[in-house]
């Protein structure tokens, strides 16, 4: 049963660090986002985007993340995001003429407008399948609160159940050494 405790206090420790760095990156996120209004955050040289259309199906689909290193050094095949018109774009380059970039949806018929290198954000370094999905789950705030009361409740009986036995082992030592100094104060009695 001690080795279960252990084990639940382990895992709840860990989930606690994970929701705090989560809260810490969203907070970040907001603030550049938000407070010095940039179109996507930046972390250490990275960023990411939830994909929204289809233009890259079979290769990014709908609700995959992508993570983005944030690079003007593109070349042909490399698929990059760029923003155009506010709007943050994720295709392949297909044709490169020093820094005139064409790029396509590998799912669309037709290639994008000429692009220029300065509008490049960065390369697609790696594709999360479906994070999209348990992002959107995960910060809804019913959900939220809900996983946050509940790892809240299971600690708070953790710790609780902890105190007992403490107190318990407490008290039982409070016996012996009573019990002790009663001996002790008996044979002290006899002996004189």
């Amino acid at each position: 049963m001690k080795i279960l405790i252990k084990l639940m206090k382990i895992i709840f420790d860990v989930i606690v660090f994970l929701c705090i760095g989560l809260i810490l990156i969203i907070l970040y996120n907001f603030y550049q986002i938000s407070v010095l209004d940039k179109k996507y955050s930046e972390f250490f040289g990275y960023t990411f985007f939830e994909v929204t259309t289809g233009s890259m199906k079979d290769t990014i689909n709908i609700d995959d993340v992508i993570i983005v290193k944030i690079t003007k050094d593109v070349h042909k095949n490399d698929i990059v995001s760029y923003l155009r018109d506010n709007e943050i774009i994720t295709h392949r380059i297909i044709e490169e003429n020093k820094d005139v970039l064409i790029t396509k949806g590998d799912s669309n018929n037709s290639t994008d407008m000429p692009i220029g290198r300065d509008m490049i954000i960065g390369k697609v370094e790696k594709i999360i399948p479906e994070l999209g999905i348990w992002i959107k789950v995960f910060t809804d705030f019913k959900v939220t609160a809900s996983i946050i009361i509940t790892f809240l409740l299971f600690g708070l009986a953790l710790t609780t159940k902890r105190k007992k036995k403490k107190n318990r082992h407490a008290f039982s030592r409070f016996l012996k050494n009573v019990k002790g100094m009663l001996k002790d104060g008996k044979e002290k009695e006899t002996k004189d």
